[in-house]
């Protein structure tokens, strides 16, 4: 994964954080393939929340998408 990329997806998380956190949860970034996947980990009530899915897509997926060029998915890994 090239550091500029990381950089600008760590900056992305960084914005949805407050978010996350505010209802107990986090995501940490695990890697970024070449074909522009996310992978990332979900943590604290993120882990057992019925709704970290829904999550995922609509809220880290698109926030990602819309601001890192050349991402294409976000996945959630262990």
């Amino acid at each position: 994964m090239s550091e500029l990329l990381k950089e600008k997806v760590l900056k992305a998380l960084e914005s949805i954080r407050p978010y996350l956190k505010a209802d107990g949860g986090d995501v940490e970034l695990v890697n970024v393939t070449q074909e522009g996947i996310v992978e990332v980990k979900l943590t604290g009530a993120c882990v057992s929340c019925p709704m970290s899915q829904m999550t995922l897509r609509a809220g880290v997926e698109r926030v990602l998408i819309r601001e890192v060029p050349g991402i294409r998915r976000v996945e959630a890994v262990n």
